[in-house]
């Protein structure tokens, strides 16, 4: 953030590891925020990145910066919460103590694997743009062995039906896919993304005949799940 431009008081509460942008938006609705002493309502208040902030009478300064990552099981949500009552990741991390920390990009709750945490909005700002190239690994399970001119199709990118009624069809592409082991019944693929769209693995393949039976994310970047167990969560230096 340029020190000399001017932010919504939220979003420099936010920027500064307090907590999330919506929950800072609430504290400042709350009338729990002041700026340079005085109360604030409105969370687009204009603040520079070095003013002095408050939040009930306690000033609000830049935390360190921290990086976990964590295997997100099955069935648990990538979000701080959930109307309908589901486990979130934010209720695995929450008995840990640690500060605030937000996950970077989402899995959905049928998918496994590695998920990144950090209160470094710009850090997980690079890691999301395709710009930064950084490939993201999948292992996926489908329900047979693919017919090799389809992995094919899924490199070359092809145009996939919408996910939700009126919404315009896709172009969505893999950067490679291959068999890393099948039997019979099924195999194993490995898929690198550049630039992930909600749900593409999966509507993809499915746009293709295939059924997906598990998802597995397993590096983003130079970041590796390695042997992090299923619900375990892990602090590495900044990437």
């Amino acid at each position: 953030m340029n020190a000399l431009k001017r932010y919504g008081v939220a979003r420099i509460i936010s920027k500064r590891g307090y907590c999330s942008r919506s929950e800072a938006e609430r504290l400042v609705r709350a009338g729990s925020v002041t700026l340079e002493g005085r109360r604030v309502a409105d969370p687009e208040t204009p603040a520079a990145q070095d003013s002095h902030i408050s939040v009930n009478g306690k000033e609000v300064t830049a935390q360190a910066f921290r990086y976990f990552i964590l295997n997100k099981p099955r069935g648990i949500i990538t979000t701080a919460s959930d109307e309908k009552g589901r486990r979130t990741v934010m209720d695995l991390i929450r008995p840990l103590n640690l500060p605030h920390i937000a996950p970077v990009g989402r899995l959905d709750a049928a998918s496994e694997g590695l998920l990144l945490l950090t209160n470094d909005t710009a850090f997980a700002d690079r890691v999301l743009t395709p710009e930064t190239h950084r490939g993201k690994e999948y292992h996926v399970q489908i329900n047979c062995i693919p017919v090799p001119e389809d992995l094919k199709k899924c490199e070359a990118g092809f145009i996939v039906p919408a996910r939700i009624y009126g919404k315009p069809p896709e172009f969505m592409r893999m950067h490679s896919v291959e068999i890393l082991r099948a039997n019979d019944k099924t195999a194993w693929l490995k898929i690198i993304l550049e630039e992930g769209k909600n749900r593409e693995i999966r509507r993809m393949l499915k746009a293709l005949g295939y059924e997906v039976q598990r998802l597995i994310r397993v590096r983003i970047g130079n970041i590796s799940l390695g042997d992090l167990k299923p619900g375990e969560i892990r602090e590495i230096p900044k990437p």
